[in-house]
């Protein structure tokens, strides 16, 4: 029964069109559209049948004589009662336990790939580690305009982070964790491939997970149109690569963090 279920939500993914899925996390997310689209189908037949009956049941030369006291059946009752347990159902078995998963249970820093971006008009400011592994202390009053993300100067920390602009490595089949946050307007990250989508909000730094289960290059969106140069926000790139390569582009960048306006 469960293969029968998982490869019915395939193809229905398939039918729907669903973009490319490279995530571990993105499949519930896939299951809960496809599940919402299959109630909403069971909806429209169900209420279109009913609606076929009536015309037939309640047809004027039925029922040449008016009855004022109607249906007296409870038929109707049940099945609005049935459709608000079903949605009830999608709601508390299903989106919320999904939401819970996303905000609730984060894989340890330690055996992921840690991200910070900072979104601002037009663009995505990326930071890593360095080979120590520690990002340098960061405080509101060190931000300018070039220092972005507020980096302590005088920390030996921040020295060897990595910065970069529009361009995210990460590697496969390993956890991601990225903090989100803004230098001047509500922004919205949003990687479609791995069904991941954050609002970027000044003065808060909010923590967003996914493991991407598939090699290659995405774009990043911005899901929050933030000024005349908001289309200029997909310019982002989410490449997903071998632990090998990661390593030898961030060994190419030490060294380099330049903070970028």
């Amino acid at each position: 029964m469960e293969k029968f279920v998982e490869s019915l939500t395939r193809a229905t993914g398939k039918l729907l069109g669903l973009p490319v899925l490279a995530s571990e996390q993105g499949r519930h997310v896939d299951n809960l559209i496809i599940y919402v689209h299959w109630l909403m189908i069971a909806l429209f037949v169900g209420w279109l049948a009913y609606f076929a009956y009536a015309l037939f049941r309640f047809h004027h030369k039925r029922n040449p004589k008016a009855d004022y006291a109607g249906v007296k059946n409870r038929a109707s009752s049940y099945i609005e009662v049935a459709v608000a347990l079903v949605e009830a159902l999608l709601l508390v078995g299903f989106a919320v336990p999904l939401w819970a998963r996303a905000v609730d249970k984060f894989p340890p820093e330690k055996d992921s790939t840690v991200v910070q971006i900072v979104a601002q008009q037009f663009a995505w400011n990326v930071r890593y580690p360095g080979k120590d592994g520690v990002f340098g202390k960061q405080d509101m009053s060190w931000v300018k305009a070039d220092n972005v993300f507020g980096v302590d100067p005088n920390d030996p920390h921040g020295k060897d982070d990595v910065q970069t602009l529009n361009e995210v490595h990460v590697v496969v089949n390993k956890p991601v964790i990225i903090y989100i946050s803004s230098k001047d307007v509500i922004h919205s990250f949003k990687v479609i491939a791995m069904r991941v989508a954050q609002d970027a909000i000044p003065g808060m730094r909010v923590p967003v997970h996914f493991t991407p289960t598939q090699a290659g290059t995405y774009q990043i969106n911005c899901a929050q149109l933030c000024g005349n140069g908001h289309a200029s926000m997909t310019q982002g790139r989410l490449v997903v690569e071998g632990q090998e390569a990661f390593d030898k582009w961030i060994a190419s960048k030490t060294g380099a963090a330049t903070s970028f306006e």
